[in-house]
């Protein structure tokens, strides 16, 4: 019986350092993602306007996108500007119109030019910002791997302990 809890303890052991191994991996790869994408952010220095913004993005104001938040902030900015410019048509709809008008109206050109640019700078923008959500769950997931692995090294430990 006494080999048998020396394999447990050896085995829970190993498993619990290969767990907080693993769980700092994850994390590190989390914030060095981060800040990669907090550095093409400020890259961009894109900057929240002085004036106009609505309401709700008011703590923003002359503010500089260095974050997934942020970037999600003005990425729904620009969403509202483009709804807003072409009276609530989405790019499809407005090249739709466009076709159909035989692609000779110089006015749905423009607006079918502003709705591409601002959806492009839109999904660029939204693709940061999930990029950001996935390295805040990497390093969640890194740090509950890790204390998961501590307390199989923990448990590991007390397995290997003589008993009284």
């Amino acid at each position: 019986m006494k080999d048998l809890r020396g394999v447990a303890a050896t085995l829970v052991g190993a498993v619990g350092v290969a767990t907080v191994t693993a769980g700092a991996v994850m994390t590190a790869r989390g914030l060095q993602g981060r800040g990669q994408i907090r550095d093409e952010l400020i890259r961009q220095k894109i900057t929240f306007p002085d004036e106009g913004l609505p309401a709700e993005l008011g703590a923003h104001v002359g503010r500089r996108v260095e974050n997934g938040p942020q970037a999600r902030a003005f990425a729904d900015m620009i969403g509202g500007n483009v709804l807003r410019a072409t009276e609530g048509r989405t790019y499809a709809e407005v090249s739709a119109e466009l076709h159909a008008a035989g692609g000779k109206d110089d006015k749905l050109t423009a607006l079918r030019e502003t709705a591409f640019m601002g959806e492009t700078l839109r999904a660029s923008l939204m693709t940061a910002y999930q990029a950001w959500e996935v390295t805040s769950l990497a390093v969640g997931l890194g740090a509950a791997l890790m204390g998961t692995g501590a307390a199989f090294v923990t448990v590991g430990a007390v397995l290997a302990s003589p008993r009284p």
